[in-house]
């Protein structure tokens, strides 16, 4: 991979799921421990920024009451709309100040599902750039990683997932997307081996 033609997406490092006192976080918390996702994220954003990767974040909001959902959400969505959690304008939809944006990275607007290319304008971003590889982080692992993953994978691009920068429910459900699903649908990789081949051929 090439710094110049290489993204790292980092999906959903918001408050909600990364802070203390956020609507999510102690549902992810064990998980985010458990491989130190917090930190490893951090010190993989930091290292891709300073070698020219493109850093993108991909924050998700609901306006009050949540009309952008259906009036009887189930899954995912009602659990979020339950916490009322990525209320737009909320401290708990604002990302996190350990993942706060740089100048030169790009915030993707109107995230609104799971998938980052359903409701946004990644696809034409990541195009106009001259992006072929997508390297994703973030929550939730089994959730809006997978399915970002999955469209990023259709539509071409050589993706690859981290599988030390992403976290979910529990740690059965982490296991089960990194070893069985992320395979099919990229090279899933710690984030330590995604920069070693940034470095290589660079």
């Amino acid at each position: 991979m090439t710094p110049e033609k290489t993204a790292l997406l980092l999906i959903e490092y918001q408050n909600d799921f990364v802070s203390e006192g956020g609507a999510q976080h102690g549902a992810v918390k064990a998980v985010m421990a458990d491989t130190d996702m917090l930190a490893r994220s951090r010190a993989v954003v930091e290292q891709a920024r300073a070698r020219g990767v493109t850093v993108m974040h991909a924050p998700i909001s609901f306006a009050d009451g949540y009309p952008e959902m259906p009036s009887d959400p189930y899954g995912i969505l009602a659990g979020v709309k339950q916490a009322q959690a990525f209320r737009k304008g909320s401290w708990g939809a604002e990302i996190a100040d350990a993942m706060a944006p740089a100048d030169g990275d790009i915030v993707i607007e109107g995230k609104r599902g799971l998938d980052c290319f359903a409701s946004t304008n990644i696809d034409f971003i990541l195009r106009q750039r001259g992006i072929t590889d997508l390297a994703i982080a973030g929550f939730l692992t089994n959730c809006c990683v997978e399915s970002t993953m999955r469209s990023a994978y259709e539509r071409g691009f050589r993706v690859v997932t981290l599988t030390d920068c992403t976290a979910t429910l529990s740690a059965e459900e982490q296991a089960a997307s990194v070893t069985k699903t992320f395979p099919m649908f990229s090279r899933p990789l710690t984030h330590d081996a995604f920069l070693a081949e940034l470095e290589t051929t660079a």
